[in-house]
């Protein structure tokens, strides 16, 4: 299903070369593996080290609570339970506490250790896991002692402290993490992907960012502790609603020190904080949203091959071998419906452009159901939890929902908060937890109802405040069709646009070579957009006229070796313009078969072309070699599994990378026919001197190229 060129999928939803300096093919099948492989390995390969990465710090820093402070009080005669006298904890309760805090500091050291390359992974993993465990069982072993034989007096006159719950929490967090990490150990020795984590520089300090967010919490929390004369815990508790910007105020700094140091304090934490959320966002679910959608796209292809085959449309996907490629011109001549190959193609090409739409809409509104059902859970199961803690205030569910809710925001007006030994590190635990998911909602939020917003905004402007040259009625009927995907209208639309777009389109016929060609009318005066952004679209526009004219002269390259190479070299500095593009380039079909021309594909052949099979070989068996080796030619198709437009990569980089590995292996080939001709090492000396004095061009510069592109830099920019 590949090409000299298409040998490779585009998925590099585990690949960054950062700090990676392996061999391209190497690199070449570990992608190949990673995009063929379910999703729920690489959740467990990737997303569950970082997730284990930032909640295991987490039940560390909510151990050191539990060991900071006496587990239970007693309770005088009309006082509430936030002031009860402490009842010192047994010697041996204090012992294995501490005992079980250094087992999960020593866990977490090995788990950033090993991300950090430092320790083997065979080592280190065991270590983390039989850690984390050790100290879960031995905090639910002590929380069960201390509610059952320790609890001597009456109840009605004891109750437990901060520190108890936060012991709790810490157990229930060190389970989870210690089981996501079994997992990814399990899926290690399976085989289903390295025993290393693939992880790049940035993924790894996840866990180092968030370490810091919480030892500034603890550091705070002490601080004012002892300025302001509150309780260690409360002093947290006060903390986290400081630096999650909620403000509920029934804590509040009164000296002048502590609201002299709460200047630099609140700014340091609110910075932290964003890098832990940033951090979050971008390498965990922004990765795994290209690897969802990456498996979404490969789903829909499949569903859509079966359903072809079930109803006998499969055979337009057949490539059309020459003898019947004669046949099939001298019948279009007569009046018949049969295409040649380069149709064939352009068929199948936006067949797998209408799979990428699908799959892109589906999983923008899984993304965005995933994290509201999240906030939704969190919000709900909240609200219920906050309305058992805060028993002694008589709060009703529906006010413990409004409570919920404003801390969700960060409004905290202030009029609820929780008071209790139990609500107040429930609180500290659910905010760190409520927050961030909010943010992840809002950024959901973005590519779909705040996008259909924008979109019913721009619509009613049409023919309101904004109207376009179409009119009102020719704006509802457009509207009407996309709305019921061309059923009403379509017909209509498709006679008047030649009526309308007719003079601007010629005037485009007049400067198709120009690369100041306008948008042959397409743009609408009063449309809202940048001038940056409408001029990148007239430069695209102008190109795909010029690669739809190549496509119809054939796409001939230059015969002259020198001339192709010149080609290349202009053509690459194109693509390079095309990197940093917002929305991300699409090429057409035109675009597409005059670069594929370039690297050795030719569209108009059936020789390397082939009906895509629904399921693929999930070994990788019978893919072609390196970028651009003309000596293989692996038969593929655009509706296959490794076409140009499956994967994660952009397809401006992954044309870039084909270009310049094809002028690598020319100027290599050019290289060698020099020596030979000019013989032994006088001529390789020869050439040497002329490659340094700029007479012929220097394949490691297109190297350095390569690596840019691949490292995630522009090169334009160095």
């Amino acid at each position: 299903m590949n090409d000299p060129g298409l040998d490779e999928p585009i998925s590099n939803d585990a690949q960054d070369l950062e700090n990676q300096k392996k061999d391209e093919d190497e690199e070449t099948k570990e992608d190949e593996q990673a995009f063929l492989a379910p999703s729920r390995w690489w959740f467990a390969s990737t997303a569950f080290p970082l997730i284990a990465g930032t909640f295991g710090p987490m039940a560390s820093a909510f151990s050191i609570c539990a060991l900071a402070v006496h587990w239970r009080v007693y309770i005088p005669p009309g006082a509430a339970e936030e002031n009860g006298i402490p009842i010192p904890d047994p010697k041996w309760l204090i012992g294995i506490n501490a005992a079980q805090l250094a087992i999960a500091l020593i866990s977490n050291l090995f788990l950033l250790m090993n991300m950090a390359r430092r320790i083997r992974f065979s080592i280190a993993q065991p270590v983390t896991i039989i850690g984390w465990y050790l100290s879960s069982f031995a905090l639910v072993g002590l929380c069960a002692c201390t509610s059952g034989p320790l609890v001597i007096q009456p109840t009605s006159d004891h109750a437990f402290t901060q520190a108890y719950y936060y012991a709790i929490f810490a157990a229930g967090l060190y389970f989870i993490v210690a089981t996501l990490m079994l997992v990814t150990v399990y899926g290690a020795y399976r085989g289903h992907y390295d025993k290393e984590f693939q992880l790049t520089m940035s993924q790894r300090t996840l866990m180092l960012q968030t370490i810091s967010f919480l030892v500034y919490l603890l550091a705070g929390g002490a601080v004012y502790s002892h300025i302001e004369g509150w309780a260690f815990l409360d002093a947290v508790y006060w903390a986290d609603f400081t630096l999650l910007t909620i403000g509920i105020g029934d804590y509040a700094p009164t000296t002048h020190l502590g609201r002299g140091l709460l200047f630099p304090f609140a700014i340091g934490g609110i910075i932290i904080l964003g890098l832990v959320i940033g951090s979050i966002r971008s390498l965990v679910l922004e990765r795994g949203k290209v690897k969802l959608g990456a498996r979404m796209v490969e789903k829909e292809r499949r569903r859509l091959l079966k359903k072809m085959h079930k109803s006998d449309n499969s055979e337009i996907l057949e490539p059309i071998p020459p003898n019947q490629e004669s046949m099939s011109q001298s019948s279009t001549k007569t009046g018949s419906n049969s295409l040649d190959e380069r149709e064939r193609r352009r068929l199948e090409f936006e067949l797998m452009r209408k799979i990428q739409e699908e799959a892109q809409t589906r999983r923008r509104w899984t993304s965005l159901v995933t994290s509201g059902s999240t906030w939704l859970v969190l919000w709900f199961s909240g609200a219920a939890i906050f309305q058992a803690t805060e028993y002694g205030q008589k709060w009703t569910y529906f006010g413990s929902l409004y409570f919920s809710y404003t801390s969700l925001l960060t409004i905290g007006y202030g009029d609820f908060y929780p008071q209790s030994n139990s609500g107040k590190p429930f609180f500290v635990f659910w905010s760190l937890l409520a927050v961030p998911s909010l943010t992840i909602l809002i950024s959901n939020m973005g590519d779909t109802i705040v996008k259909g917003i924008r979109d019913v905004t721009l619509w009613i402007g049409n023919f309101t405040v904004l109207p376009g040259e179409q009119g009102i009625k020719a704006t509802l009927k457009d509207s009407a069709t996309k709305l019921t995907r061309g059923r009403l209208f379509n017909g209509e639309i498709e006679e008047q646009a030649p009526g309308i777009l007719g003079e601007s389109n010629k005037r485009g016929e007049k400067d198709d070579d120009s690369d100041d060609d306008d948008d042959g009318g397409h743009r609408r005066k009063n449309d809202p957009e940048s001038a940056a952004q409408r001029v990148a679209g007239d430069h695209a526009k102008s190109e795909t006229a010029r690669a739809k004219k190549q496509g119809e002269g054939g796409d001939e390259i230059p015969k002259s070796k020198r001339h192709y190479h010149l080609v290349l070299i202009m053509e690459i500095s194109k693509v390079m313009k095309h990197l940093n593009s917002s929305p991300p380039r699409k090429y057409t079909f035109d675009e597409w078969a005059w670069y594929l021309k370039l690297i050795g594909e030719d569209e108009n052949s059936a020789d390397t072309h082939r009906a895509a099979l629904r399921k693929p070989r999930p070994d990788g068996e019978g893919l072609g070699s390196a970028l651009g080796d003309p000596d293989k030619n692996v038969k593929w198709s655009w509706v296959g599994n490794r076409s140009p437009l499956m994967g994660n990569k952009e397809e401006s980089e992954w044309v870039l990378e084909r270009l310049t590995a094809t002028l690598n292996r020319e100027l290599e080939e050019m290289r060698k026919e020099e020596l030979e001709k000019d013989g032994g090492d006088k001529g390789e000396n020869m050439t040497k001197d002329k490659i340094g004095e700029g007479d012929a061009p220097r394949t490691d510069t297109i190297q350095t190229i390569t690596g840019e592109v691949k490292g995630g830099r522009n090169p334009q920019k160095h």
